[in-house]
């Protein structure tokens, strides 16, 4: 398992000032739940499956197999 960056620079620039501006939450979702801290609930849950690959909710993150 591999996790990366985006490699759309543009999406990871604007993903980590939306993080930085909201405290490290998702900046995706509204609101500043414990489950939207990046690295969200959700995508924890999909990288936790073996045969999961794919983007996390707001692009940052992708995971390989």
């Amino acid at each position: 398992m591999r996790i990366r960056l985006n490699e759309d620079k543009e999406i990871v620039k604007i993903i980590r000032e939306g993080l930085i501006a909201k405290d490290g939450y998702c900046p995706c979702r509204v609101g500043k739940k414990p489950e939207y801290k990046c690295m969200c609930a959700e995508f924890r849950e999909q990288i936790a499956d073996p045969n999961f690959e794919g983007l996390c909710h707001c692009k940052l993150f992708y995971k390989e197999k």
